[in-house]
């Protein structure tokens, strides 16, 4: 079937352009960073190479291919900061979420600080401790026997900074109070009206005046008392 004159006439153009046009998509794309070098480099600065990582970037993100390698900076714990160091260059800030995941120490139940942690209150489970802000405890014979220096609710994951450091406080030890008057420092002796666990809150008597005091336990046998 033959093309009317004013097709068959106007046709060679079309084509012409449309040539043209796939062309300049090609040199488009081909001038745009691929979205898997700026993933890469945000995940490396994380340091996050070591578990499972995704670097968020929306699917319209459309940066000027970079004639050299990207750089990547940690600007917080889940954001880095890649940029090409062209002249202009560019910058943008890449979210990454980042999962490690170990087995660890996990409290059954609740535990209150001072208490004496026992095996039967233990359990190792998988968990993700990349937000972590301790070492988190791999091994349950490691403070069977120690206490908390704090209070943790049921399924928590245990780490270093919630274990008590040094032996507990008992009722009857005998403690030194420790107030604090500016850069000067006042130590009586005292004794200890209940159990706690180092970093923990207990009661004591003045064993001179008898008063009975609260403070925390900032160093074994010594209770620091605000004024």
């Amino acid at each position: 079937m033959a093309l009317p004159d004013s097709i068959a006439r106007i046709l060679p153009c079309l084509l012409a352009c449309w040539v043209l046009l796939s062309c300049m998509t090609t040199v488009h794309a081909g001038t745009m960073q691929p979205l898997a070098d700026i993933r890469a480099a945000a995940i490396t600065a994380l340091g996050a190479t070591g578990g499972t990582a995704e670097a968020v970037l929306g699917a319209n993100v459309r940066m000027p291919l970079c004639s050299q390698p990207l750089q990547g900076v940690a600007t917080g714990p889940h954001t880095a900061q890649v940029r090409c160091a062209d002249a202009p260059g560019w910058k943008l800030y890449v979210p990454v979420r980042v999962r490690r995941e170990a087995d660890v120490v996990v409290l059954r139940g609740p535990v209150r600080a001072g208490t004496p942690i026992t095996a039967d209150q233990l359990v190792v489970q998988r968990r993700d401790i990349a937000h972590a802000t301790a070492p988190a405890i791999t091994d349950p014979a490691q403070i069977i026997g120690q206490t908390l220096a704090k209070p943790l609710a049921a399924g928590s994951t245990l780490t270093t900074a919630d274990v008590a450091q040094g032996p507990p406080m008992r009722r009857g030890d005998p403690v030194v109070l420790l107030t604090r008057i500016g850069s000067v420092e006042v130590r009586m002796a005292g004794r200890a009206l209940g159990p706690a666990g180092a970093g923990g809150i207990v009661s004591a008597e003045n064993v001179e005046s008898r008063r009975i005091v609260r403070g925390r336990i900032t160093a074994p046998g010594v209770v620091e008392v605000s004024r």
